[in-house]
């Protein structure tokens, strides 16, 4: 059974930058795409950014194209996001999850979650 756990996340100033890490069981061909979300206190689950699972499409949610980056190395079964020029409004705490299929998606359609890390970004 496919397990995911995040890690990386902590406190950050504005503008400045934090790698999560996102691990694997083992990747698996029934769940290919990892992608990461995040929630702030009081406010739904939004997607951040997803990755296929050879890593050739990525996708980005328009609140951090251009910040954020990820990436996948599968011999190590570990997906990565780089958060650069963080903002306050990134503070959350970021989950990744596997799912069939390609694409960014409403969380109903990811199966595997992990247990999420938080970020904080404060001065």
């Amino acid at each position: 059974q496919l397990q995911l756990v995040e890690s990386g996340g902590g406190l950050a100033q504005p503008g400045g930058s934090l790698r999560l890490s996102c691990t694997a069981s083992k990747f698996t061909a029934d769940y290919p795409t990892i992608g990461w979300f995040r929630q702030a206190p009081g406010k739904e689950r939004e997607v951040v950014s997803c990755i296929s699972g050879q890593g050739l499409s990525t996708g980005y949610a328009d609140s951090v194209r251009g910040r954020f980056t990820i990436s996948r190395d599968n011999a190590k079964n570990t997906v990565y996001l780089q958060m650069n020029n963080l903002k306050p409004e990134d503070t959350a705490i970021y989950y990744c999850a596997a799912r069939r299929g390609y694409g960014l998606g409403p969380p109903d359609r990811w199966t595997v979650w992990g247990q999420g890390t938080q970020v904080t970004v404060s001065s």
